[in-house]
């Protein structure tokens, strides 16, 4: 195999041989999907539809989970169906274009949770100038430039990516299309300016994390200096479920792309997938509405509602 044109697809890394644990983990991760558009769709909608949510905090919640949505939308779907249809191929198009969501919306979801950081600072260390700081156009700005950062980001890894030669093999060592599995199958030299951009990107990440990182010590020492145990609480309320996301949202990649290859093998690298790709999205939501009073009876009201009471979800849509 000389080059990518002639490559028409891509063979994905399968879970398994045997007929009964493709089905097995078709199962599993429909539970997992499901459970990760329930929760995001609750949250999206309990947003959208309680007034009393209609604040940058929450704003910027919904935008977490409709990335959450599309990113778990992006890889799992494909994995089942290969599962449960017995087969590993993926277009040359389609692995393009999972490639490009994938780092459009996980860079998108980075960027949105430094955005986050940055609201929970000025919430707490600066209160007086919060509404002016946090105004309605500006934190439409901050979510526009997050989702924008992600699409650039994509576009440019994708483009240079998928320029390089590929003459190893048309297998991809994971259950979706990556960039570090996709460079495995370049020719010799040709993916070091590939690598030079992630080396750029690497950077920037960091950059975030160390702003996000500042932003917390100056938070928690603001926090701590309110007298009343109440509020200390509330702001504790706030801020937790914010850095709990961040934490898993971090450590997950970090592990999946800086392990030691001597540590590497294909099982561990599809475990440590899965942890990044698909348990985030599916315990975002969880996190958030566990300390969160106001997202909570939010949620209630919604589930309460008489279109999901009485299943006609349907009916009341079309209306």
């Amino acid at each position: 195999m000389s080059n990518s044109s002639s490559l028409n697809e891509f063979l994905l890394l399968a879970f398994a041989d045997r007929r009964e644990l493709q089905l097995l983990h078709f199962s599993l991760f429909l539970g997992i999907y499901l459970a990760a558009l329930l929760g995001n769709g609750l949250i999206i909608t309990a947003v959208a539809c309680d007034h009393r949510l209609h604040t940058p905090m929450y704003f910027f919640l919904l935008n977490l989970s409709l990335l959450d949505l599309a990113s778990i939308s992006t890889t799992v779907p494909k994995s089942m169906a290969n599962s449960l249809w017995d087969t590993r191929a993926i277009s040359y198009l389609g692995c393009a274009a999972q490639v490009f969501l994938v780092v459009c919306l996980f860079g998108g979801e980075y960027s949105l949770l430094t955005v986050m950081a940055y609201d929970r600072y000025v919430a707490i260390c600066r209160p007086l100038h919060y509404g002016t700081i946090m105004g309605s156009r500006a934190c439409v700005k901050m979510a526009a430039a997050a989702w924008a950062s992600g699409f650039l980001n994509a576009l440019l890894h994708t483009a240079n990516t998928f320029s390089i030669p590929l003459c190893q093999d048309n297998t991809v060592g994971q259950f979706f299309c990556e960039i570090p599995q996709i460079l495995k199958l370049s020719c010799s030299d040709s993916y070091l300016r590939e690598v030079g951009l992630l080396v750029v990107s690497v950077f920037l990440v960091f950059v975030c994390f160390v702003f996000i990182v500042v932003s917390y010590v100056q938070i928690f020492t603001a926090v701590l200096r309110i007298p009343s145990e109440q509020g200390r609480h509330k702001a504790f309320s706030m801020c937790l479920p914010h850095l709990a996301v961040v934490s898993l949202f971090l450590s997950t990649v970090m592990f999946a792309y800086l392990k030691p290859p001597s540590i590497s093998s294909p099982a561990l690298d599809l475990m440590v997938a899965v942890l990044y790709s698909v348990v985030p999205p599916t315990l975002n939501p969880l996190i958030y509405s566990m300390r969160n009073k106001e997202l909570q009876d939010a949620l209630r009201k919604v589930i309460s509602s008489p279109v999901f009471s009485s299943g006609n979800i349907a009916i009341a849509l079309h209306k």
